[in-house]
């Protein structure tokens, strides 16, 4: 097949693998497929089959081939002589993503990873044979995907934004030079949108007039172009024209037909600046503002919104705009799907389905209590009537009365209880025992019972068993005196610690202290004191519980490891001081009253049961699928043996719930239960072993209810089974019910049950595999009713009884639906609007007798949410249906201009084809129509793990003017790294282990990535790609100090010595990781003095006491480090410039930083010329800005923000001082001589601002307000050029703390309004700033020109008098700028002379978008 015809049928090959998919797929699941497709998802997933494969490597020249436990082959010839000995090698690593082949489910044999591009013929070959094997339960088959020769193109991804922002022109700041050669294509995402005819333009509206005159096309486009142009003068509106805007904003949305209002709130809120105007002529309504007012009021009430907020339910769940992204958003419409999906193939439609959805699910809770109102326990005190707490207060309103905290509240009620269950005979009981008596000692408000487990039989003798022995002790004393006593003096005072409780010890105790009587009479076998003794082992049997000791707390089993003796005593502190504020609520509200019995208050609480079975209770729930009726089948409901077994196992399930005949009970008692009997007999009929099995099935199939139940317990009397034995008459009947062998496949294929096995079913929930001697009792299906009920059952019944069906159709229903909704994952609150909504909520209805998903959007048109909002409604209605309310969110007396940007959202609903039947390269963001008088900056906003940056554009993105703009400025950018994000923290301190450094690479490469652990929430970043990464700590301290103890959210063991991380999804992905020091570095510390790493003098001078040689300097700290930020070809200007002057002025070797994530593709290209020219290092630096940091929306502040926030995290800790030069500076010193400034043991050094030019005095606006007051006598200081003493920055956490304010003082938007300056002179106080000399930093805005001739630099510093355009103000001020202007213009111009030279491109290449 050639390439041509390869490419033309790519369209024919989407559509053949939607139809194959369409077999195995409902229509909405193909229609979530496409979109997945559209938006690349499984992409990374496929990209990291494929570096997975690479990290193998693959043998030569193999297009597929398999991995046998580490060796390689690429025949399927070889399989069996890798197999042979593949024991002895390591088992490989599996992932969770993996696509293993459903074969014998064993884990002791050999994996065989196929690494193949399925649809191959290589890919077939390998299958096959593999399958088959597979399937015999030979090995495990696992297929990773592997393409030989990927194309080299790079596909284009959505699910991204593209703002361009109006920049203000207060200092003109743009190149004046010119842009040479032909403009490209701009692919990735941006400019010049969609011809939207539907909106007005000055009052035509000129898609009806395009309709009605057909004719007069070109005419009317020329119209309309003029009148856009007369409105886009853009002039500023007055502060009375904003007031009302985004009120009418809304008007305009819902005054058009329903089907164009979401392009309309589209157009408006990602062209506002150009409609703004036109919005002013629009008339709001009363009844729509006073709905609007209504709505609000409600909302701010019930989820508190806010006038202005934006947010996204779907079906009820919120969806936080700020944390989902689109990929999130298609995962939570996936697994709503399989829910809606049920639902609606059991027949639930419309309103119905809403109800059912939000019904509140009670989760899980794993602190269930059991009753203790039972006879079988001992008190041994009640503090509500015992004489010893008489003077306590007996009143619950005293839970409420202020306490010092950590006292315990001495009341007259039976709040705390601990029941003990104990066997005399264990060591631990004696102790456990005299740690009751302390708490009773102390007079603690704690009620204390005994359960004694002791033997049962009937006839015993109390002189022989010592727990028998005991217990009729106990019941003698205690009728005698009291029982407190009783089972202290007996206990406490006998045993010895280490012993145990003899029947010797009880019965010289007796004689000793209770000399008068009979022994025989208290411990013999006739004992009068004998009563009760069952009691306590009986309930310790029904209630289910754990081995012995047990403790309840108030009901609630504490662990067994909390029954050590020696930690008990805190525990049940700590367990009081944790029940405490539930009652102190409870009698705030009301729930509890003087009146009120307190036992019975918390034993009707709902998480208390009647027994314990971890079974029933545990939250590792397996549910049963019933969504397939058998009316969807297409075989008959009662398929034959044969066909049955070839179904799957959600129609094997349909077909026998469908055949399943109920046991029900018509009486009072125990209704609303049926209970169904499924066969799964243990070994193969015959005539002999099946006569009573076929007797009790043909009762259960012929009779009625009672009689069947009546007749099958006649049968199973012993005498019966004799009876059938022998041959009695019923026989004849008997021979007639076969074994249905439907049943045994359905418990072998749906329940994973051997023959024989037992399973309970509760409303589809799989209860089993049951062991021999397992038991489940009345008892347990009298508490697996009662939590299926109170799970939701309940609920559930009430909602179906309210459709009003047959009562066995209805039976069915809550069955199935009470499975389907238990087995979804548990999100939040599923919330409900009832929103009056006749002019203030735009409603479109789904189409009918489809699943629907409820959408709910609460925007303020003119806001940033509405930008994207809007896009994601219109793309979300084309991919699923949709009953969509969209509500008018609208803030009422704006006082400046709500968005300030031009926006697109780049998203498609399904993948396009190009007229030629190609698939379309892929979704771009178009901008047109945009003001030519504006100045725009290009910003991306990306999903929070993506890092992505510029690759093409030769226009400048910073400073788009497109007066000066001939063709269509376009740019490509490229999703360069997906971040890896982590917490770290160090178990023995739980603190974060300051300056820790991780690397991240693979097998074959293990440093490919490295970063710092940040104090502020132990965090760290590091940039990755699709793949399985291994997660190492630095080679050097960070390895020598530290080791790994566990990792958290990986996908290794958290045990596994290598951590390893899969990157599979354009998801961000979270890891924690706790560290621990070794034994021998416990006290060494990872940023201490001596930490890095000696230059080779230290080493001699270590063993030789020598001096230097005079000026000798320690050769790695002899480079010069100088960081820089730039943005904008006017700023990269300035910075080579400054760079030359750098150079030009010392003779250390320098290495430049720049902050790679603004720079612009050509300063990118040509750095690398500049450096071999100059004969200087240089290094891309890029962080992205972590999610929890407060966000700055503007470019400026969040490059600001960059300068200062991430100094210790930006840098390797190699890097021992770090020079900051601003790119407009100019120096004309050695910058060596600020490196070796002593900064007297502060971290960073400024220059303070110039006060020696006076006409400048009205603007130095640190002089008067907040900044004199909290300077004090100390100065403000220019952040245009500091110096950082990174070791000392990093050891007292300057970075840290910098953020800790930072997030602090941003929130307020009028606070740190020149962020990179405002910040370090806020925390003076707390991070000191070496002033640096006056001289070291001269701008002619704020120093006089006297003070010029000593300036080590010169800085451009923009002037709020002059407003002066720099380049005019650099030509002017510093006469050496324009000759190195001019040098650096040769440069460029010989280095694109080169490369036009090597590469002439033709001019099919470009082509203008």
């Amino acid at each position: 097949m050639t390439d041509v015809a390869l490419l033309e049928s790519v369209r024919s090959y989407y559509n053949l693998i939607i139809k194959k998919a369409g077999q195995f797929l409902t229509d909405l699941q193909v229609n979530l497929l496409k979109f997945a497709l559209s938006m690349r998802v499984y992409s990374p997933a496929v990209h990291a089959s494929q570096q997975i494969a690479s990290d193998e490597p693959p043998p030569e020249a193999c297009p597929a081939f398999i991995s046998v436990h580490g060796q390689h082959s690429c025949s399927t010839k070889d399989i069996k002589k890798l197999l042979k000995g593949a024991a002895g090698r390591p088992k490989p690593y599996l992932y969770k993503n993996d696509h293993t082949y459903p074969g014998a489910n064993r884990t002791d044999v050999p994996v065989v990873i196929l690494y193949a591009e399925v649809g191959t013929k290589k890919f077939n070959s390998f299958h096959k044979v593999l399958s088959e094997k597979a399937e015999e339960g030979a090995l495990l088959y696992v297929l990773r995907h592997f393409v030989a020769k990927p194309k080299p193109q790079n596909m284009l991804l959505s699910g991204y934004g593209v703002e361009l922002a109006i920049k203000s022109t207060e200092y003109k700041a743009v190149d004046d030079t010119k842009v040479k050669g032909q403009l490209g294509i701009y692919r990735a995402t941006v400019i010049s949108a969609e011809d939207d005819d539907n909106d007005e333009v000055q009052g035509f509206f000129f898609g009806s007039l395009k309709k009605s005159h057909p004719e007069l096309q070109e005419q009317l486009g020329e119209l309309r172009k003029h009148l856009l142009e007369s409105t886009n003068a853009m002039a500023p509106l007055k502060v009375w024209e904003m007031q009302d805007l985004s009120f009418q904003a809304a008007a305009r949305i819902m005054s058009v037909p329903k089907f164009d209002a979401l392009k309309v709130l589209r157009d408006l809120s990602q062209n506002f600046p150009s409609k703004a105007r036109s919005l002013t002529r629009v008339a709001v309504k009363k009844e729509m503002r006073k709905e609007i007012e209504k709505n609000q009021k409600y909302l701010s009430e019930t989820i508190g919104v806010h006038p202005g907020d934006g947010e996204l339910f779907i079906n009820g769940l919120h969806i936080d705009l700020d944390t989902h992204n689109t990929f999130s958003v298609l995962d939570i419409i996936r697994t709503e799907a399989r829910i809606l999906e049920g639902l609606h193939n059991l027949g639930i439609k419309g309103e119905h389905q809403g109800k059912l959805l939000r019904l509140p699910m009670s989760t899980v809770g794993d602190s269930f209590a059991l009753d203790i109102r039972q006879p079988a326990i001992m008190w041994m005190n009640d503090i509500e009537n015992d004489p010893m707490y008489r003077n306590w207060p007996a009143s619950v309103q005293e839970l409420l009365r202020a306490t010092f905290p950590g006292v315990i509240r001495q009341i007259r009620r039976n709040f705390f209880n601990l029941v003990l269950f104990l066997d005399p005979l264990q060591e631990e009981s004696v102790e456990l025992v005299k740690l009751a008596e302390l708490f009773y000692k102390h007079k603690i408000p704690l009620r204390i019972g005994f359960v004694f487990v002791v033997n049962t039989k009937e006839e015993i003798d109390g002189f022989s068993d010592a727990g028998v022995g005991f217990y009729r002790l106990l019941n003698y004393i205690a009728d005698e005196y009291d029982l407190s006593q009783a089972v202290m003096s007996i206990l406490y005072n006998q045993v010895e610690e280490g012993q145990m409780l003899s029947a010797e010890m009880i019965s010289a105790y007796l004689k000793r202290k209770y000399p008068k009587v009979n022994p025989e009479k208290v411990l013999g076998v006739n004992s009068e004191y004998d009563y009760g003794r069952k009691d306590g082992a009986l309930f310790y049997r029904k209630s289910g519980l754990g081995a012995l000791p047990l403790g309840l707390f108030n009901g609630v089993p504490l662990n067994p490891d909390e029954m050590d003796p020696e930690d008990l005593e805190t525990i049940i502190l700590q367990r009081i001081m944790d029940t405490t504020p539930a009652f102190q609520r409870a009698a705030f509200m009301g729930q509890l009253t003087d009146s009120s019995d307190v036992v019975d208050y918390l034993m009707e609480q709902a998480n208390v049961v009647p027994r314990m079975n971890p079974l029933i209770l545990g939250t590792d729930r397996k549910y049963l699928d019933f969504t397939r009726t058998p009316g969807d089948l297409s075989f008959p409901s009662y398929p034959d043996t044969n066909m049955f077994s070839f179904l799957d196992s959600r129609d094997k399930t349909a077909v026998v719930a469908k055949r399943m005949k109920y046991f029900t009970n018509s009486g009072r008692y125990r209704r609303g239960v049926r209970v169904g009997v499924i066969d799964n007999p243990g070994e193969k009929p015959s005539e002999d072993n099946t006569v009573v099995y076929r007797a009790v099935w043909a009762s259960l199939l012929t009779q009625k209810n009672k009689a069947a139940a009546a007749f099958v317990q006649k049968l199973l009397k012993e005498e019966s089974i004799q009876l059938l034995l022998q041959g009695t008459k019923m026989k004849d009947l008997l021979l007639q019910v076969k074994n249905k062998p439907r049943n045994s496949l359905f418990c072998r294929d749906v329940l994973n049950l051997r023959p024989g096995q037992r399973a309970v079913i509760g409303n589809g929930r799989i209860l089993g595999l049951f062991e021999e001697q397992e038991e489940f009792t009345m008892e347990d299906f009298h508490l697996l009713e009662r939590i299926t009920l109170s799970g939701s059952a309940e609920k559930v019944k009430t909602k179906v009884k309210e459709m009003g069906m047959k009562p066995k159709h209805a039976s069915d229903l809550v069955m199935k639906v009470d499975a389907l909704l238990a087995a979804a994952p548990k999100g939040e609150v599923r919330r409900d609007f009832h929103f009056k909504d006749a002019n203030s909520v735009l409603q479109l209805a789904p189409r009918e007798n489809e699943v629907f998903y409820d959408v709910v959007a609460i925007v303020d048109p003119l806001t940033r949410e509405a930008q994207k909002i809007s896009s994601l409604l219109i793309v979300l209605s084309q991919v699923v249906n949709v009953r969509l309310q969209v509500f008018m969110n609208c803030r009422a007396k704006l006082s400046e201009m709500p968005l300030k940007s031009f926006y697109r959202f780049v998203l498609e609903s399904d993948v396009t084809f190009l007229a030629n039947e190609t698939v379309s390269s892929g979704p771009v963001a178009r901008f047109t129509e945009l003001p030519e008088s504006l100045l725009l900056t290009l910003n991306m906003i990306t999903p929070e793990s993506w890092m992505v940056q510029a690759v093409s554009s030769l226009h400048d993105l910073d400073n788009i003017h497109l007066q000066e703009v001939k063709g269509v400025v376009a740019a490509e950018f490229e999703l360069e790294h997906l971040l890896l994000e982590g917490h770290c923290f160090d178990l023995s301190t739980g603190q974060p282990p300051r300056g820790l450094q991780f690397t991240l690479g693979m097998s074959r490469d293990p440093l490919m990535y490295d970063t710092i652990v940040m104090a502020n929430l132990g965090y760290f970043q590091l940039k990755a790609n699709p793949g399985a990464w291994t997660l190492r700590l630095r080679k050097g301290r960070s390895e020598d100090i530290y080791e790994i103890i566990t990792h958290d959210g990986t996908d290794s063991p958290a045990d596994a010595g290598d951590v390893i991380v899969v990157l599979n999804s354009f998801h961000s992905k979270i890891i924690k990781v706790k560290v621990q020091k070794k034994a021998e570095n416990i006290n060494e510390d990872l940023l201490s003095e001596t930490s890095e790493s000696k230059g080779i003098w230290d080493s001699i001078v270590r063993y030789v006491t020598v001096k230097p040689p005079p000026g000798f300097k320690n050769k790695k700290e002899d480079v010069l480090n100088i960081f820089s930020v730039a943005s904008g070809h006017l700023y990269e200007r300035f910075l080579r410039i400054m760079m030359l002057s750098v150079l030009r002025h010392t003779n250390t070797p320098v290495k430049f930083w720049f902050l790679k994530n603004y720079l612009s593709p050509s300063f990118k290209e040509t750095i690398s010329h500049m450096a071999k020219s100059y004969g200087f290092q240089f290094e891309l630096v890029q962080y992205k800005w972590p999610r929890w940091l407060h966000q700055q929306t503007e470019k400026q502040r969040i490059i600001w923000g960059y300068k200062i926030l991430f100094l210790d995290v930006l840098f390797p800790l190699a890097v021992d001082k770090i020079i900051f030069v601003d790119a407009d500076q100019i120096v004309r010193a050695d910058l060596k001589e600020l490196r070796d400034l002593d900064l007297e043991g502060a971290p960073y050094g400024y220059t303070p601002f110039c006060d020696s030019r006076r006409e400048m005095d009205g603007y130095r606006f640190w002089k008067s307000g907040y900044w004199a007051s909290h300077l004090g006598h100390r100065r403000y200081h220019i952040s245009a050029l500091y110096v950082v003493d990174l070791k000392k920055f990093r050891k007292i956490a300057a970075g840290d703390r910098l953020r800790g304010q930072y997030q602090a003082l941003s929130q307020d938007p009028n606070s740190l309004s020149n962020l990179d300056q405002d910040l370090p002179n806020n925390m003076i106080h707390q991070v000191a700033i070496q002033s640096l000399p006056q001289d070291w930093l001269w701008c002619e805005t704020w120093c006089d020109d006297s003070s010029k001739a000593t300036a080590k630099t010169i800085d451009l510093c923009n002037n709020p008098k002059t407003k002066e355009p720099k380049l005019m103000a650099a030509a002017r001020i510093v006469p050496e700028w324009v000759e190195y202007d001019n040098e650096i213009k040769e440069l460029l111009g010989r280095v694109q002379g080169e490369a036009g030279a090597t590469h002439n491109p033709s001019p099919s290449q470009h082509h203008k978008g």
